[in-house]
């Protein structure tokens, strides 16, 4: 059957009644329909011969046939009866948008009704329905409704409620014989209601009513309109109950199309039949040039689609959209680059032409995993041809494939101008015939650490733009990753609420998530949809127990779900302890999110840690241990792996903070010191390390008097408020302080006795600022007059937000151990908690503790010794330990890499 017969054959749908008795008149052809806007139930009174638009928001009168538009409009009506003319409908109902058109088919639906759709939809239907399945309580089932037999057996009488179909699919053109599965549904769930999206096909080529469909809708922003100057949804159907249903839903929720919207929508659609012969004429001669240059196109208009005789079997026509494949992403990025009469965009249907790639445009709200399930392709490249010249857009394709490298010049011109080039072979079939065989899952345990944080310099005055410099401390979080072989992901939390959880991984919210890919970056903003789903449907049920845990829980969930990749889960438990005072403003908050961001990006094989390498020569006592160099300057850890770390770690520290500076993860990180200055104060936002710091030895002292910093730092600003000018003298005073710590702490030449008394005055001047704006606490002026006593003569200032919290105290090299011990025993004799403790040391420590005797660590991947295979899990003796055993013993376990 040629289509061009049925294109042109007649089409028994309404017209207008016989002026003459004596002579019938033939049924009108459908462009005469489409240009013919007449409804003999609604005549104009001044016989205008273009609907009016009435723009009104309200009718005066009782008992009128129109009251307020929200409930019906003469102009709607006018199109509301065009549309249904054209569609053989008996009921039709404009509406705001497609997505709009859907959203009130769908509030059809109740809780517990299921859903059968196709495998390839468009990516704001797949967002509906996923919302559908989490919050409404609907069932949905996803099937390629190509082969209609794959619908059966998920046909459940009195539970199927309704079965969402599109043919030609969105992008992939699939068809789907609309006629047979409607009657295969009917037939085994009366019912159900067979709905169909349109829009790819408009009622020009496609008229699902007349194959057994109960309700059809179009984006009439596409070819119904064909000028993108308007958003509109229509709905068609001929049951008369379902449109009464759908009628009230419309006029209660209100989004009914406006007046102005319909009179274009009219004025649009008087021209649908003569574009879409333009259109689809043009179509046909872009695919068949795609198709002899060797692409892989997607068109049933192509004899060698599988689908074409179903579809001219319930089709007048091709449509104007077609895609195809490169079998390189970035080589189609390149050719929708280089078009310049094809207008990127991810819309379809209008008098201009466009071009797309849908995974990262139309269909990116789909996650990479489904799509790779769904078999939709990264590099698929989708046309939507428009009225222009055939020969100009034909041109400009071949000029955007050439430039991109995908065909070149023949040698022999008289036959083909061109022709595929050889380079275009899929870069990744390429990879796969090179690369190694994709690696085990990881079996080993891995232990991380990282350390938290002082301010030494600097605090509340950096909120308004002076320079901070803070510095790691050696107290660290540590985390154990441990292999589990059940399908189960779990947690152990030992020091915060000691909190345990465990989660079947397959039953996370995966139809929430949009994972980022190896290589790319996790986006600025965090996903709130996936946030939400992580609260709501994976965490216990009793998470309020544990308040200080649940911040943890979704932080560690999030980035195991964003780093999924390839279809791996790995299965494990990661258990997590401190030796930092949680919660004093020391940083445990930081320092947990990099053990957890390492942890997971180690088990999804995101990144490496190479070996260190074997010394050349061991001293006469066997190995020489762990070699402590990083805070020289010599990095065991790649600076790449540090700086995935760190954007991770920043990504947790924004789900349990909000707003981070990322000072706090920079530090944990990298170690050391280094110089914060937020934007303000006639500065720039930015941080630089602090190259050559010098280690020094303090003594924090934690008040354990809570703190609440934003009113500390409200408190700060209020101040500012009244008192300017005395305020803005303190912070230029603090801001001298940084600048001259952080040339101390920098300078080369400094000896060591001169850092320590310069850097003891700044601590005193500091602390006498900060007291100056209100910060400071009883609590930690009671621990400066201790540690100023003269038996002890050291410096004391706040850390962190002040008003409790911790202290620090600068140890100078010469002080005597025993005096030491007897200023630690007073404290802890006042119910205070010092911590002896360095800082400026290493950064993120990565351990693989099997291999405790060879040469370096982790150990190679083929490594399949019985003591790798057999060695005791660290888990038990990990969580046994003390805090006081926990570093020395974490230490022993082997050769630690530090940043």
């Amino acid at each position: 059957m040629a289509v061009s017969t049925k294109l042109n054959g007649a089409h028994d749908l309404p017209t207008p009644d016989p002026e003459s008795p004596y002579r019938s008149r033939k049924p009108y052809r459908f462009s005469t329909l489409c240009a013919t806007v007449d409804n003999p139930f609604a005549k104009d009174q001044y016989g205008s011969s273009s609907v009016p638009i009435y723009q009104t928001a309200t009718f005066k009168g009782v008992a009128g046939e129109y009251d307020y538009s929200r409930s019906g409009n003469p102009t709607r009506s006018h199109l509301e009866h065009h549309i249904a003319k054209i569609s053989s409908a008996g009921h039709a109902f404009a509406v705001s948008s497609g997505m709009a058109a859907l959203d009130i088919i769908t509030r059809l639906l109740k809780p517990g009704d299921e859903i059968i759709a196709g495998d390839d939809l468009y990516g704001g239907t797949n967002r509906l329905l996923t919302y559908l399945k989490t919050n409404g309580g609907v069932i949905v089932h996803h099937v390629d409704t190509t082969v209609p037999e794959n619908i059966l057996p998920h046909i459940n009488p009195g539970k199927t409620a309704m079965v969402l179909l599109e043919s030609p699919t969105n992008p992939l053109l699939k068809i789907v014989d609309l006629a047979k599965i409607a009657a295969d549904v009917k037939e085994r769930a009366p019912e159900a209601i067979i709905v169909v999206d349109n829009t790819m096909m408009s009622p020009y080529c496609q008229r699902p009513l007349e194959y057994g469909a109960d309700i059809v809708y179009d984006s009439a922003t596409k070819y119904l309109s064909g000028h993108h100057d308007l958003m509109a949804g229509i709905i068609t159907c001929n049951r008369d109950d379902v449109a009464k249903q759908m009628a009230f839903i419309i006029n209660s929720v209100g989004n009914a199309l406006t007046p102005f919207d319909s009179f274009l929508l009219l004025r649009g659609s008087k021209t649908l039949a003569i574009r879409m012969d333009r259109q689809q004429s043009t179509a046909m001669h872009v695919a068949t040039m795609l198709d002899r240059l060797g692409f892989k196109v997607n068109y049933p208009g192509l004899p060698n689609h599988p689908g074409r005789e179903v579809h001219e079997r319930i089709a007048s026509g091709y449509g104007a959209v077609l895609s195809f494949t490169t079998g390189d992403k970035a080589m189609s990025e390149r050719i929708v680059g280089a078009t310049r009469l094809w207008g990127i965009s991810v819309s379809f249907g209008a008098v201009n032409s466009l071009i797309s790639m849908p995974c990262v445009m139309s269909h990116a709200s789909i996650d990479a995993a489904t799509r790779a399930a769904r078999g939709l392709p990264e590099d698929l490249i989708r046309l939507c041809v428009g009225i222009e010249d055939p020969e100009d857009l034909l041109d400009d394709l071949e000029h955007a494939l050439l430039e991109a490298g995908a065909i070149t010049v023949t040698a022999n011109a008289d036959e083909h101008q061109y022709v595929r080039a050889t380079t275009s072979i899929s870069r990744a079939v390429e990879k796969l015939a090179v690369s190694e065989p994709r690696r085990p899952r990881e079996r080993r345990e891995w232990f991380v650490s990282a350390p938290g944080k002082v301010i030494l310099f600097g605090e509340h005055a950096v909120v308004h733009g002076v320079t901070a410099v803070a510095a790691s401390v050696d107290l660290r979080c540590y985390g154990l990753t441990t292999p589990r072989h059940d399908g189960k992901l779990s947690v152990k939390f030992c020091d915060i609420d000691d909190f345990y959880a465990e989660w079947d991984v397959d039953l996370l919210p995966w139809d929430a998530v949009t994972p980022v890919s190896i290589g790319e970056e996790h986006p600025e903003v965090l996903d709130q949809g996936l946030i939400d789903a992580i609260s709501n449907r994976a965490m216990p049920a009793d998470m309020e127990k544990y308040p200080k845990a649940k911040g943890a829980a979704l932080a560690f969930l999030y980035l195991y779900m964003m780093m999924a990749h390839g279809g791996e889960r790995p299965s494990f438990n990661f258990t997590a302890r401190s030796t930092l005072p949680i919660g004093a403003g020391l940083g445990s908050s930081a320092s947990f999110s990099v053990c957890a961001a390492t942890a997971l990006l180690l088990l999804h094989q995101r990144i490496d840690i190479p070996p260190l390498p074997a010394p050349t020569r061991e001293p006469a006592g066997g190995d020489p241990g762990h070699v402590h160099v990083s805070h020289q300057g010599r990095r065991a850890i790649p600076p790449s792996v540090a700086e995935e770390t760190n954007r991770w770690a920043f990504v947790a520290e924004k789900i349990l903070h909000g707003n981070p500076s990322g000072v706090d993860n920079s530090v944990s990180v990298y170690g050391g010191a280094l110089a914060y200055t937020r934007a303000g104060f006639g500065k720039k936002s930015g941080m630089e390390q602090i190259s050559g710091f010098k280690s020094l030895r303090f003594l924090l002292t934690d008040s354990k008097v809570p703190r609440d910093t934003k009113k500390l730092v409200a408190g700060v600003s209020e101040k500012k408020e009244r008192e300017p000018e005395v305020v803005n003298a303190i912070l230029e005073a603090i801001q001298s302080i940084s600048n001259e710590a952080r040339r101390a702490l920098a300078d080369p030449e400094l000896s060591r006795e001169s850092l320590l008394s310069a850097i003891s005055a700044l601590i005193d001047e500091n602390h006498a600022h900060l007291v100056s704006l209100g910060v400071s606490h009883a609590s930690l002026e009671a621990i400066r007059a201790k540690t100023a006593r003269d038996m002890y003569k050291l410096s004391t200032k706040l850390t962190g937000a002040g008003g409790g919290g911790c202290a620090v105290t600068l140890v100078p090299d010469d002080i005597r151990e025993d005096v030491l011990q007897q200023l630690i025993a007073e404290l802890l004799s006042d119910n205070f908690q010092p911590y002896l403790t360095s800082v400026g040391g290493s950064g993120l420590g990565i351990l693989s503790p099997y291999g405790l005797n060879a040469p370096f660590t982790p150990p190679a991947e083929t490594d399949t010794s019985e003591s790798y295979v057999t060695r005791e899990p660290l888990r038990a003796t990990f969580q046994e330990k003390t805090g006081a055993e926990l570093s020395e013993w974490a230490e022993s376990r082997g050769r630690w890499l530090y940043v």
